[in-house]
């Protein structure tokens, strides 16, 4: 088998598909591993790292594609890699297609097989996005706490507060592995922090886990709207499988804020939780909206890619050598994760909140097998 590990190339993106400890994994099994120049680099992988674990490095994005089996990413694909996608290449990494409706219609024509990260489930949990959702969760409250200083256009507020001065007051939206992540890093600074979830079993275990200065709410617009009112952070990581996200924070809702105060939306790679909400970069990773600061970065795990790779091939190498020791298509038939996590097969959509996002037809993969 032959596995591809391109250079990402989506904006300010640093992170690397593969470790050299996974590529050695892969090629002890008698894989062919071609990694693209530099591929490591912002990592802090070298070449020299690669080629000892045993990758064969090659110069372009074109020799990935066209020598490879498999293409193991961290991103979705780019424009300029469209034109390397062909039928029968599988394709595994972050895909996100209920918020890219162009990347979606793309796989369909070129008949890949996407395999999606954020759609590999075991018992209800997503395996392959949890690492990148910790990650985000403890960014979320580090550059939340950065645009509140004043030199960044916040209110000027200190996280943590200090004696005779109270804290700041956090508000988390989502009590999963974003919120829950974000929920201790803020308490840990010694902020006020509130977080809300439909889940009253999640908000009950939080209430038992947390610090004191930690408190549950339910979350509905009305608890949102009134909570939010005198919150210097927000941060959203509301999330439902592989679907777009659901827009609970509205225009209204954000106007209730404090002029300054900041809003973190984590849920940006799949469409954004609040209408105002729109994909920003880390070299531009702010604006305003009625004198809410919006921090939408849709690649936040980038910006520490030395955590986030190593993070990222902890958790996927187990099943890229699945896809490898079962053969294809044995690999979906045989792994029930693996086969939740295939969203495009062979001009198909087959992943149903993909299909609705787009008014598409949904065929289920277990029909094309």
């Amino acid at each position: 088998m032959r596995i591809g590990v391109p250079k990402e190339i989506k904006t300010e993106e640093y992170r690397v598909a593969l470790t050299p400890s996974g590529v050695e994994e892969l090629v002890k099994r008698g894989c062919v591993v071609y990694v693209q120049k530099d591929a490591g680099m912002g990592s802090g992988i070298s070449n020299e790292d690669y080629e000892k674990a045993g990758a064969k490095i090659v110069d372009s994005l074109k020799e990935v594609y066209e020598n490879s089996d498999i293409i193991v990413k961290v991103k979705e694909p780019q424009e300029e890699e469209y034109e390397y996608l062909r039928e029968n290449l599988i394709l595994f990494t972050f895909l996100h297609l209920a918020a890219d409706e162009k990347l979606t219609k793309k796989l369909l024509e070129k008949k890949v097989i996407g395999i999606a990260y954020e759609t590999v489930e075991v018992n209800g949990e997503l395996p392959l996005l949890k690492p990148m959702s910790e990650i985000a969760g403890k960014m979320a409250v580090q550059e939340g706490a950065k645009y509140l200083e004043k030199p960044f256009g916040g209110r000027g507020v200190l996280l943590g507060g200090v004696p005779g001065v109270p804290p700041a007051k956090v508000v988390i939206v989502g009590g999963g592995t974003v919120g829950t992540n974000a929920a201790f890093v803020a308490a840990g600074m010694g902020a006020d922090v509130y977080v809300l979830d439909i889940n009253i079993d999640r908000l009950r275990y939080l209430s038992e886990i947390m610090p004191k200065n930690v408190k549950t709410l339910y979350s509905s617009s009305y608890n949102i709207r009134e909570v939010i009112k005198d919150a210097d952070l927000l941060i959203s990581g509301v999330l439902i499988h592989g679907a777009k996200a659901p827009k609970i924070i509205t225009r209204d809702i954000l106007r209730e804020m404090k002029d300054g105060a900041v809003f973190v939306d984590v849920a940006i790679d799949q469409g954004g939780s609040s209408d105002t909400s729109r994909p920003t970069t880390h070299k531009d990773p702010v604006y305003k909206v009625d004198n809410v600061i919006h921090y939408c970065v849709a690649n936040m795990p980038g910006a520490v890619p030395r955590t986030s790779t190593f993070a990222l091939t902890n958790a996927t190498i187990k099943y890229i050598i699945k896809l490898v020791e079962l053969k294809w298509p044995d690999a979906i038939i045989n792994d029930i994760s693996l086969r939740k996590g295939v969203n495009t097969y062979k001009g198909y959509i087959t992943y149903p909140a993909v299909a609705e996002a787009f008014d598409l037809e949904y065929v289920p993969i277990e029909k094309l097998l």
